[in-house]
């Protein structure tokens, strides 16, 4: 029924498909993908549309409101005024915002390093995303929005600094199983890529562990986190190194540290 619902909604708020897509933060060529049945919107898009319309959101899927008498309903709630509540408390609203080529086929937006600090107040901006490089990678799987993230330091070894991780957005927190290597985008930690450990149940937190065993484990709490993607492919010009242990790794590399700093202080 979405198809059908979308189309009679917007025709109801006297909008046309570019208008229905600014309200919605998505493109023109995706409301058309809906109303044709060729694509399904995601749930983030279904809530805004639920609360456009002024409708319970499983109404939008279940509801044929092309029908008479579903339409007076329609009519009442509108004059009811806007609903209170469209989805449970404990899952708030995320907006995601990417890009889709001229297939509706959605692309995979990089993170470069440079443009991380922007990333944190620009997530959710249709025209920022639109800004970043984009591009396709055909073995991932088909459903998901996949995002790139360049990940910076020794903190995941033996990924090395600059490697490139390809995330699939998670929707469902609670779904994130303990010990999954992520890209947590949070605005006191920026944007890390760690094992996720969940403490949703226990104490709203996730506990983030770093492959490299010189750095501790820490928690974020889970209000604080902007959006997570679980990794699931990444991109690196850099071999790993053969038949060393990921503890000797960790020490050549601390090593190598220690030395730049004290040349650093020679020099001053």
């Amino acid at each position: 029924m979405i198809n059908t619902n979308l189309k009679f909604w917007r025709r109801e708020l006297g909008l046309t498909q570019a208008q229905l897509a600014d309200k919605l933060n998505i493109k023109r060529s995706l409301v058309g993908a809906y109303e044709e049945g060729r694509a399904e919107p995601r749930l983030a898009t279904l809530v805004n549309m639920a609360r456009l319309f002024n409708i319970p959101l499983d109404s939008l899927a279940t509801t044929d409101f092309t029908k008479r008498k579903n339409a007076k309903t329609a009519a009442a709630l509108r004059e009811a005024g806007p609903l209170t509540e469209t989805l449970p408390e404990e899952k708030p609203l995320r907006v995601l915002a990417f890009t889709v080529g001229p297939d509706d086929k959605e692309n995979i937006e990089l993170v470069p390093l440079k443009a991380a600090a922007g990333y944190l107040n620009g997530y959710a901006d249709r025209e920022f995303i639109e800004e970043l490089p984009r591009f396709r990678l055909p073995m991932l799987a088909s459903t998901g929005t996949y995002r790139a993230f360049e990940i910076a330091g020794d903190s995941m070894l033996p990924l090395a600094s600059g490697t490139t991780i390809v995330g699939r957005y998670v929707d469902d927190w609670a779904s994130i199983k303990d010990g999954t290597p992520c890209i947590v985008v949070s605005q006191k930690e920026g944007i890390v890529f760690k094992r996720v450990y969940n403490k949703l149940k226990q104490s709203a937190m996730f506990a983030l562990q770093s492959d490299n065993p010189l750095y501790s484990p820490y928690d974020v709490k889970a209000e604080d986190v902007l959006e997570i993607w679980e990794a699931k492919s990444y991109i690196s010009s850099a071999f790993p190194i053969g038949g060393v242990s990921l503890e000797h790794l960790a020490s050549m590399v601390l090593d190598l540290t220690q030395q730049v700093k004290q040349l650093q202080l020679q020099r001053a």
